[in-house]
Order: C-alpha cells, then structure tokens, then sequence
C-alpha cells in the first residue's frame, strides 16, 4: 500500500513539472544589452542561405524577415546595416557595421570565415563587444547537417586546444564557394549615413517580447551552438585592429537607454556555452580524481603564497648591512687621496739636499 502511495505522489509531480519546464522554455531570454535586438543566430542562418554578399545584406535588413531591430542611435527608427568584407590571406572577415552618423560607425558583428591547411572552412560568428559583451560567438553545430545533400555528412571530429569538439566545415555553402573562387571581389557596401538603397525604408522598432517571439525557435535547435572561445584568434586580431566603435553606442549602454526595449520587465539570462567539453573542463581530464586535484592544487598554492611575503620580508634588512661597507668605501678613498699630494712634496725637497754635495765635490 505505501508502494502504491509513493508511486502516485511521484506520477502526480512529475505531470505537474512538465508544464513548468515547458513554460521556462517559452520564457524570452535577454542579455540586457543592445544586441538582443539582432539574433546572430538568424544572421548566420541567412548567411548561409544567401548566394552573395549584397544578396545577404539585403536579407537582414529585410521588414518582412524580422531580423534586424537594432535602433543603436536611438532616433525611433531601424538602422540600416552595412556589410564590409576584409581579406588575409584564407581568412575572411565579413563585418556587420552601423552609421550612428555622419561621423561615428559602429561595428555589430563580425563573421570569421577561416580555411584551414587541409582545406576545410570553419566560420564563426562573433558579437561586438559594445552590443553583446565579452565572448558571444555562434557557430554551426555537429549535431546536425546543413546541407541539402542528405548523403553528405557534414561535420568532422577536430582536435583543437587540447580537447575534442563537433566542427561543421562549410565548404559547400554556396556563399563560402564565391568567397574563395577566383573571380570573388572584396565586397563593401556603397551605402552610407543618408545615402541608402532604394528598397529601404526603415521602420520603427519592435518591443523585445515580441521580437524574441520571431526568433524563439532558434533557442532550441541543433543547427547553431553558443561557443565560448574563437576558433583563429590570429584572423580575428586582423579584424580587431580595424575595428569601429561609436562612443555614443558607449554611452546610451551605460545610461541604460536601450533599456526601454524591454518595457520595465526583467528576463532571464540566457544560458552560456553550449559545447559538451570547454575550457574550463580540461583540468578534469587530465587528472585522474578530479575532485581530490581541485582541492589540493589551490591548498599548495595559497600555502606558497602565504610563504613567500614572509621570506620576502626578510630581504629588505641585506641592505642596512651594505651600509657600513659602503661607508668604508667613502672614507678610504678620502685617506689614500690626503696621502698622496704629500709625495711630490718630497720629491721636491730632494734636490735641495743634493745642490750642497755637488757644490763639496767640485770644490
């Protein structure tokens, strides 16, 4: 009978959890900051569904696609985005940029595109620091495939960093194939602050609620992952030495002026990296009782610490003894230097011992 008791006290709140969780799932996510109102994830989608660039730039500052709602200079409407492409070597860095206004840009995301030597393209997607903080990098995810072949896998297992991750190589995006095709020419946007195409016209933003709605299903799929770590930081830093920012960005951030996308209301954060190994997890593989070496490591450290100020504290005495030594060494050489002016004296007065013999001689 108590068998039977706790097997329904159990069934009945696992039935009332489900709707629970499905709610949170349903529940919009926010970083608190400018770049909630642009979805990398459905950049990259786009990205990868375009066959050119300005095809591309044209799709994320499409009405109809609901993609852009960025309104950095916060003038109550849309602000076109421009897209940049730079070059080195087999790296592409294919920039998302912002004219605030005549005179200050703002640079929103970038997209890394990177051939390795064995020819696979790996690509990612990186959020300016101004607009998504520290480290907001989407990439394809090794879950799934892309590609409309269903006989190609897609996706390889790569060693990298020390640790293994699902990369999804690129090379048969369409977009990728123009990158690295001969006749390819670096493409940047002839559009400027009050000189846009003919097809814009920009629109008033969307409240994030509703603009989370569009782009829910993004949140819950394996086609893109959050990855917490650039995969070429020596490409990127080719990028960030031409990097834009606009201090009127910086400033509407820290007095809070974008805040009124969210109309008062606070959402959760949404969560981190999404990699089944990090950076942080090395430490656990390479020894053998995780749990024992995190205690014993930190221990050590902190007793070593701890010690040093004290033998440290002991060195400052060395020189109070060198003073006395350095003493000595201002006062012999005022000795020996008194001394030696007296020498030429003497030397002097030995030719006048010697005039009166020679005078007794020749006498």
């Amino acid at each position: 009978m108590k068998k039977l008791i706790l097997s329904f006290v159990f069934l009945t709140t696992c039935l009332l959890s489900f709707p629970v969780f499905s709610q949170i799932e349903n529940e919009p996510v926010a970083l608190g900051l400018p770049g909630d109102n642009l979805n990398l994830y459905a950049v990259l989608d786009v990205f990868q569904k375009s066959k050119t660039l300005e095809e591309f730039e044209r799709a994320i500052n499409s009405k109809d696609r609901n993609i852009n709602n960025l309104d950095l200079n916060n003038d109550n409407f849309i602000d076109y985005i421009r897209v940049i492409s730079y070059r080195d070597g087999d790296s592409y860095s294919i920039v998302l940029r912002v004219a605030i206004n005549r005179l200050e840009d703002q640079d929103v995301a970038v997209i890394e595109v990177n051939k390795n030597r064995f020819g696979k393209v790996v690509i990612q997607i990186i959020g300016d620091e101004e607009l998504y903080g520290n480290d907001y990098i989407v990439e394809p995810s090794a879950g799934d495939t892309l590609t409309p072949n269903p006989g190609y896998l897609g996706y390889e297992r790569m060693y990298a960093g020390n640790y293994w991750n699902g990369v999804l190589y690129v090379n048969d995006w369409t977009i990728i194939i123009n990158l690295f095709s001969p006749s390819f020419v670096i493409y940047i946007s002839p559009w400027r602050w009050d000189y846009y195409p003919s097809y814009w016209r920009p629109w008033s933003p969307i409240y994030y609620y509703n603009y989370w709605g569009y782009h829910r299903h993004y949140y819950r799929n394996y086609y893109y992952r959050r990855v917490g770590y650039v995969r070429y930081p020596l490409a990127y830093s080719y990028y960030y030495s031409r990097r834009t920012s606009s201090p009127i960005v910086r400033r509407n951030r820290v007095n809070d002026t974008y805040r009124g996308t969210y109309q008062g209301r606070n959402f959760r954060r949404p969560e981190g990296t999404v990699l089944p190994r990090t950076r942080q997890a090395i430490p656990r593989t390479r020894s053998g009782n995780p749990p024992a070496t995190r205690q014993e490591f930190p221990e050590t450290r902190t007793r070593t610490r701890q010690a040093l100020p004290e033998t440290r504290s002991v060195r400052p005495n060395e020189p109070t003894r060198r003073q006395p030594i350095e003493g000595t060494r201002q006062r012999t050489p005022s000795t020996t230097r008194s001394v030696q002016p007296n020498a030429p004296m003497n030397r002097q007065s030995a030719p006048r011992t010697n005039n009166p013999s020679r005078t007794r001689d020749r006498n």
